[in-house]
């Protein structure tokens, strides 16, 4: 038996864009238009104003121009985390995420750190202040979900290997359960240069999968750690979901569905 993701899919592509500047209105309706899901990390604190050469998204436009894709947080300021005292990081995070709820009406759970800086104390404060993930800038090049979500390493930064990399998630080897490509950035990389054709290329590359499940990184850290929380019999042919979200297995019984709260046989191994 096998997880897999939601509909069946093999594998899932998300993408994370930091800091929010004006270029984030084209990138998110290129993903939009091509039936992908990104999601944005915002400083509530930066939303409106010019700032040396950087111009930011402004308040009152946040729903429209992140529509369909997910908004998280990425501290007020952009201040490096681990330069602050444990207060200064609790009002960091928790004023960020309480503006950015406000504005979009849910829940922001999601975090990148600012300038990839993190340590472990960082991590505790964060989970303590209702982060479910967060995202750091160290690229593995790889294709397995994170051991931990509070340490979410990324595939890659869009650089010159996304396309290289791109073509071997397409075939990614069987070993791999659950294979996720995770691609991070700013797009003001391609705003303040005039060139999009890489991220252009991608896209038009790794559109209309139908083995790829196209999500938000709190869509997927949700799923996976539905699919880690799920209890088996001492057997292993019965599964019972303890959580909220549907789970997808495949086994010999075919592609099976365990709703929240239900036990299923799951067939033999």
């Amino acid at each position: 038996m096998r997880f897999v993701y939601p509909q069946a899919k093999r594998k899932a592509l998300t993408f994370s864009y930091d800091d929010g500047q004006v270029y984030d209105r084209r990138l998110a309706e290129l993903f939009r238009s091509a039936g992908m899901k990104a999601t944005f990390h915002l400083n509530s604190g930066n939303l409106g104003p010019e700032r040396d050469r950087d111009t930011f998204i402004g308040a009152e436009e946040v729903k429209e121009v992140y529509r369909g894709h997910e908004i998280a947080c990425h501290g007020v300021w952009h201040r490096n985390p681990t330069t602050l005292t444990r207060q200064q990081l609790v009002l960091e995070l928790q004023e960020d995420r309480k503006a950015l709820e406000k504005l979009t009406g849910g829940l922001v759970q999601g975090l990148s750190y600012a300038y990839g800086s993190y340590d472990g104390d960082v991590m505790d404060i964060a989970k303590k202040l209702g982060i479910k993930y967060s995202r750091t800038v160290q690229g593995t090049g790889g294709f397995f979900p994170p051991a931990d979500f509070l340490a979410w390493h990324p595939t890659c930064h869009h650089d010159s290997r996304l396309m290289e990399l791109g073509e071997q998630f397409l075939h990614v080897a069987d070993f791999y359960e659950l294979p996720l490509m995770y691609v991070w950035g700013h797009s003001f990389e391609f705003g303040r240069s005039g060139d999009w054709s890489v991220i252009e290329a991608f896209v038009e590359k790794m559109k209309d999968r139908e083995d790829i499940w196209y999500a938000t990184n709190m869509e997927i850290a949700d799923y996976i750690l539905a699919t880690r929380a799920q209890e088996f019999s001492a057997d292993g042919l019965t599964m019972h979901n303890p959580t909220a979200v549907d789970v997808w297995v495949s086994s010999k019984e075919g592609i099976l569905v365990v709703k929240p709260g239900e036990v299923k046989y799951i067939g033999e191994q």
